[in-house]
């Protein structure tokens, strides 16, 4: 790259974008069925989703909406798991990222996708209104 060596082109802003989040499934993370529960694997989701919004932009952002959350498999107590979040769309003001997560059993090999989903997040300046991603 020439020129600048502080201005990246658009696929090197998605590549550095790319957020690993590593967790242990404990205890308390679980449900009855000892199993983690939905509603703290969303609240990882979504803050991968924040993290890797920001590490593209540099700016602040909320969060519009989620879709296409699949829950393909439970996902154990005494497992690990990874979140990995992409940057999917670049629109005007907001950004779809995806955001996968893959089990690993503590004592097997192997990975497994078991959960997948989408969000729009929208860049915003400090007043609150939607500003220009790029």
């Amino acid at each position: 790259m020439q020129g600048n060596p502080f201005i990246m082109s658009l696929e090197e802003k998605l590549a550095q974008a790319e957020t690993h989040v590593f967790k242990t499934v404990f205890p308390e993370t679980t449900n009855h069925h000892n199993t983690m529960f939905g509603g703290k694997i969303l609240l990882m989701m979504t803050e991968t989703a924040f993290m890797t919004a920001t590490r593209f932009a540099r700016k602040s952002f909320v969060i519009k909406s989620s879709e296409q959350i699949e829950f393909i498999r439970p996902i154990p107590a005494s497992s690990l798991i990874e979140l990995i979040g992409r940057v999917e769309k670049v629109g005007n003001t907001s950004l779809r990222i995806r955001v996968d997560i893959f089990l690993e059993k503590m004592l097997e090999e192997g990975r497994d996708k078991v959960v997948t989903g989408s969000f729009i997040l929208v860049a915003i300046n400090e007043h609150h209104k939607p500003v220009k991603i790029i």
